[in-house]
């Protein structure tokens, strides 16, 4: 059964310096507020992991925290380039960050293949690209029973998965609805994992399209209202578009991005 925590007791227990760390969430359900207590607790040497990096992990660059990113595509979706990623890639600040590039279904398959305990996936996919000749993960291979020419990636296996859900009981089962991405099979092939919820419940009700994931496959769960901001939670909170806008100014020049962290994600460390 997955035990009920504070968001920074969670963090401080199953995040570590080192760790291969995934945070999925797509367009809704990104867990901000986990992210913000990792930069709040000076997590370093961490390797990213997620299907679609946008704002947080740029804020988790630019703090520091990150020194390998594995990833299918990066950006502020609606916006622009990612600041603090194109920074450290390109200037090495504040630390030189090494990037792992995958398409989206080699991304999705290798978490199930992770999810399933099996060491690779198989997928017909990056033909006619050049992420092989790029990144040393991609592989082909033949299939033994009809000779044809496949590609093979590794299994994903984070150490740690953190991730944001509607809501969970108290047992820890958590029930996920909207656009799940692929949240479930990243919680499953993690070792551990953090699942930060709007509110718990004591019966969870059934939604349509849900996805639970049950408490036995969850290591903790942490009650953070708000955790997705300024992403959304489908029936609790809407997209803060805005954010997203003001967020290319702010994360272009390092002096104001430094600014903003101290304000808004490392004073709550000073106020705590």
């Amino acid at each position: 059964m997955a035990k009920l925590v504070s968001l920074a007791d969670g963090v401080a227990e199953l995040v570590r310096d080192g760790d291969v760390v995934a945070m999925e969430g797509f367009t809704h359900l990104i867990p901000f507020a986990a992210g913000h207590e990792i930069i709040r607790q000076r997590r370093r040497d961490l390797t990213l992991v997620r299907m679609t990096p946008d704002v947080i992990y740029d804020q988790l660059i630019g703090a520091g925290c990150v020194g390998r990113l594995v990833f299918s595509w990066g950006g502020n979706p609606g916006v622009g380039s990612l600041h603090r990623f194109r920074d450290a890639v390109q200037n090495s600040w504040p630390v030189p960050l090494e990037l792992e590039e995958h398409s989206h279904a080699g991304m999705a398959n290798r978490y199930v293949a992770g999810a399933s305990g099996l060491p690779f996936a198989v997928l017909r996919g990056y033909t006619g690209t050049d992420l092989p000749r790029h990144t040393p993960n991609i592989r082909t291979i033949d299939c033994p029973f009809t000779g044809e020419t496949l590609t093979a990636v590794p299994a994903l296996r984070p150490d740690v998965t953190v991730v944001h859900a509607q809501r969970a009981d108290r047992a820890g089962n958590v029930q996920i609805w909207g656009i799940t991405g692929v949240q479930k099979e990243a919680v499953l092939a993690a070792r551990r994992s953090l699942v930060t919820v709007e509110e718990i419940v004591d019966r969870l009700e059934p939604v349509p399209g849900q996805v639970v994931l049950p408490g036995w496959a969850v290591t903790a769960v942490a009650p953070v209202p708000g955790g997705s901001h300024p992403s959304y939670t489908q029936g609790y909170s809407v997209r803060d578009n805005d954010f997203y806008l003001a967020w290319d100014a702010i994360s272009r020049d390092r002096d104001s991005f430094k600014q903003w962290l101290d304000r808004h994600v490392r004073k709550a460390e000073a106020q705590a």
